[in-house]
């Protein structure tokens, strides 16, 4: 029988940046690119995961600085922000989480509820013991008691993962134990208050903030939650220092991220990039020839959404032009989120794909707010109204309008992010197929599939 960390990853670990065989070790210096393919994270295609045999002879033995608070500098200076989505600056969570009161709590936060994404999942199956290292490096960086790592679990999977953390403790790798907690299969299992409740015994929601979960997470405690795949890259730093972590990205935005590649021929697979890295080089964009400085001539895509189902649509024509790099997406208001890309193809409805979600993340809520239980599911019903063109229909002209309405009174009023996440999904679509809702509008649709493109959690 394959067991778990027999299987092959899919999406793939591979792509125009993917990996490569060349050894890990400190770099020449900021500033000096890194050739291409990347392979920090992750192993090249083909290859197998890397056990603890393999992961001592490319790294060594984890690091330890031999005090508190001692790494936070070499990891301020490396510029590591986070890899979950929201692109914080990791040195400040360890310090606050360090200067908090009481016994901290590690959390490392595999959950990964976007159901576009892969990365993460990827990461642990594939290089699991640069994830065991940086939950080991943040917890003596922050002081930390306790130490936990929050995955969605099967039977096979935690045998495994405690086989593994079993195998280090006999190795005397580790100073802290590590404690396996199930995340529900929810969009917002990995929220960090909802994480919080949840490995504290209650239910994986969302909590009013304040206070926040670095002075008041895990049973009360300060809590450090990262990505997972940001504890990887944090092991790396304290390895080979930050100087090296910035030979890959910008000087504004050192160092690489794991991406999930959805292609508009149906491909899905991951690559680590350099942030920077155009996103015409991830994705097939077409040729970059364009009309009038602004319309695509030619394109296999009609437009790519960039962040997952928190981030935004944007036409092709623009993607094409613009880089892996939060500085530049945000003038398109877009941010790199947890590295999801997706090309919608040019047969599909992007109205129609935008509605799919928008019903799937109403879905998801936590129903816990006035913008959860009641803003969502309209601006998810008013948006399949909107895409149902069947038989000649015609939507009602006051759709837009209500959207509009409804989406200013969800945003920024919610008890977390997932309102505003959703808000910003659904509007970069209004604005990107503009042209599909003029159709729309006449009873038309220029979609010439309806066979569902984004995945959503029922496995579609």
């Amino acid at each position: 029988m394959t067991t778990f960390a027999q299987q092959s990853s899919q999406p793939t670990a591979g792509g125009q940046t993917g990996s490569s065989t060349r050894p890990l070790g400190p770099g020449h210096g900021a500033g000096q690119s890194e050739p291409r393919p990347i392979s920090r994270l992750l192993p090249p295609p083909g290859k197998p995961a890397l056990d603890l045999g393999a992961h001592l002879r490319r790294h060594g033995q984890v690091p330890y600085r031999g005090r508190p608070g001692q790494l936070i500098e070499d990891v301020r200076v490396a510029g590591l922000t986070g890899k979950g989505g929201a692109a914080f600056p990791v040195h400040r969570k360890l310090s606050a989480v360090l200067a908090a009161q009481g016994r901290p709590v590690v959390v490392a936060n595999g959950a990964e509820g976007e159901p576009a994404s892969a990365k993460d999942k990827a990461l642990l199956l594939l290089n699991p013991h640069l994830v065991l290292d940086g939950i080991q490096l943040a917890a003596e960086a922050t002081g930390a008691s306790d130490a936990v790592l929050y995955v969605t679990l099967d039977a096979e999977k935690a045998h495994w993962l405690n086989a593994l953390i079993a195998q280090r403790r006999s190795a005397n790798l580790d100073r802290l134990e590590v404690r396996l907690v199930a995340a529900p299969h929810k969009f917002l299992a990995g929220q960090e208050s909802a994480l919080a409740n949840r490995i504290s015994g209650g239910p994986a929601l969302p909590s009013f903030a304040p206070p926040r979960v670095f002075e008041r997470g895990v049973d009360g405690r300060p809590t450090f939650v990262s990505n997972v795949e940001t504890l990887a890259h944090l092991s790396l730093i304290a390895r080979y220092g930050p100087s090296w972590f910035a030979r890959a990205g910008t000087p504004d935005e050192p160092g690489t991220m794991i991406c999930t590649l959805h292609h508009a021929d149906g491909r899905v697979d991951l690559t680590e990039a350099a942030l920077g890295t155009p996103l015409s080089d991830l994705l097939d964009l077409g040729p970059a020839v364009l009309a009038n400085g602004d319309d695509p001539l030619s394109t296999p895509a009609s437009a790519v959404l960039i962040g997952g189902y928190h981030g935004a649509w944007l036409p092709t024509a623009t993607a094409a032009r613009i880089t892996l790099a939060n500085a530049a997406l945000r003038r398109h208001g877009a941010t790199v989120g947890a590295g999801v890309l997706a090309a919608l193809p040019a047969g599909r409805c992007g109205l129609a794909e935008t509605a799919r979600v928008a019903r799937y993340l109403a879905l998801e809520s936590a129903g816990q707010c006035g913008p959860c239980r009641n803003g969502l599911p309209r601006i998810a019903g008013a948006l399949a109204d909107l895409a149902d063109v069947t038989g000649g229909r015609r939507p009602d002209p006051a759709l837009l309008h209500d959207l509009d309405r409804w989406s200013g009174l969800v945003y920024r009023r919610g008890a977390c992010a997932h309102p505003d996440g959703t808000v910003r999904f659904v509007t970069s679509a209004l604005r990107t197929f503009d042209a599909e809702i003029t159709a729309h509008r006449h009873g038309r649709c220029t979609g010439t599939s309806n066979r569902a493109f984004l995945p959503v959690g029922n496995g579609e």
